[in-house]
């Protein structure tokens, strides 16, 4: 398994150090000449694009980060004004230049296209030296020596097979300390990135207030909301079945001597609706906390959920212990809502949910192989389950390109308490 994990990671560093390099070049060149034509006009035109294709790169890799590493890098974006037209064009322009996260931003791809290059090709051209020793130990050295080349393997001239064999044993050992240190090393640019990337600890202060004073409106209209509906389901459900039952008795009193049969069949007809009331206030209790939820955890909880699915849904646990009961129930809910989307409408064959608790957070990572194209700004689920997270300070990540697969993060700061021993 660690061996499998240090491969990965050699893998995604090469992502990051080739996909990364062209990104950040490509985006800091055009964010910057943008900027530079707002005079000329051009810039008012383009630079809005820009950052925010600047903004999506950061956040694509805060998700990495978060998703490979671990690593949590705040978001520290301000609104952007939403009005349409020519001045809504240029309230987005000033805003975004106004934001000092758009210069981090900046600084972040400057260094990202040295330091975070230099990082992330490190483990991959250690590794790949090893196909390259065997293919020279193999007989390649003779026809390069032949013709008068002056082949260097690293630090090791190449003049026979001797060296070469040489080669072949560096090669090797080049790429398992390439393997080794592939994880660290890909830890060490998500953290260069969280450095250039993090606002300032004012700017931390001012946007925790503001969304605990959001979270908090937010909750205090859920629950309204939610009682609203517990009291509709119960006036439409149980209580219209109940009122219907306590009927049927009624009518079964008054023909219970007169027409035994049809006292029979009102009752079975009785017994029927009790079955329904008792089946909806069931449901209606695990709507507002499964029982499963209070009497086992998290957990259990979410496999009995995935049992539910109309689709395979693998699930792996690694929880020391058992949080908050709020914030449990958070976090099934948040997962009940990113399952049911990924039935609906991502067209998944397979869900992979993974949750654990690591450096006081609690972490759920959903991913599916489905058509991708989710979009948390745009359906009203999964800006419920933001919401409904902003209350514990927890936040909710969508990633999901055209043509899939979708992941989507949730992360909850919170304590787990150890279980009982006994």
């Amino acid at each position: 398994m660690r061996i499998r994990t240090a491969l990965h990671a050699v893998a995604r560093s090469l992502w990051l150090a080739l996909w990364g390099l062209v990104s950040s070049v490509l985006l800091f060149t055009l964010a910057v000449c943008s900027i530079a034509l707002i005079p000329a006009g051009v810039g008012v035109l383009t630079a809005p694009y820009a950052l925010k294709a600047v903004r999506h790169h950061a956040n694509q890799r805060r998700l990495y980060a978060l998703e490979w590493s671990g690593v949590s890098i705040p978001v520290p974006y301000r609104p952007l004004p939403e009005r349409g037209g020519i001045a809504g064009h240029v309230e987005r322009l000033t805003a975004l230049l106004k934001d000092r996260a758009t210069w981090r931003d900046l600084q972040w791809l400057l260094v990202d296209m040295t330091a975070g290059f230099a990082l992330a090709i490190l483990p991959p051209a250690l590794f790949l030296y090893f196909p390259w020793g065997v293919v020279l130990a193999c007989g390649v050295w003779r026809p390069i020596v032949e013709a008068g080349g002056n082949e260097w393997f690293a630090f090791l001239h190449i003049t026979g097979q001797t060296s070469a064999n040489l080669a072949a044993v560096l090669g090797a050992a080049f790429a398992v300390i390439g393997v080794l240190t592939a994880p660290a090393l890909l830890r060490a640019g998500f953290v260069l990135a969280r450095q250039l990337l993090h606002p300032g600890h004012e700017r931390e202060l001012e946007q925790r207030v503001q969304r605990l004073t959001e979270t908090r409106e937010d909750a205090v209209d859920h629950s309204a909301a939610e009682l609203r509906r517990i009291e509709r389901d119960l006036h439409d459900g149980a209580q219209a079945r109940l009122v219907a039952m306590g009927m049927s008795l009624g009518t079964v009193e008054a023909l219970i001597e007169k027409d035994p049969a049809r006292a029979k069949r009102l009752l079975a007809a009785a017994r029927a609706d009790s079955a329904e009331a008792l089946t909806e206030l069931r449901d209606l209790v695990r709507g507002i906390h499964p029982p499963v939820l209070a009497e086992r955890g998290l957990g259990d909880a979410v496999r009995a959920l995935a049992l539910r699915m109309p689709l395979p849904v693998e699930v792996t646990v690694d929880l020391p212990g058992r949080a908050p009961e709020p914030v449990e129930s958070a976090a099934y809910f948040a997962v009940s809502e990113i399952l049911t989307n990924a039935v609906k409408h991502a067209g998944a064959t397979l869900v992979r949910v993974d949750l654990h608790h690591a450096d006081g957070m609690l972490r759920a990572v959903v991913t599916d192989d489905g058509r991708g194209g989710a979009d948390a700004a745009l359906g009203s689920g999964l800006r419920g389950v933001g919401r409904r997270l902003g209350a514990f300070d927890g936040v909710l990540a969508v990633s999901s390109p055209a043509g899939g697969p979708t992941l989507v993060t949730v992360e909850v700061p919170c304590a787990v308490a150890a279980p009982a021993a006994g």
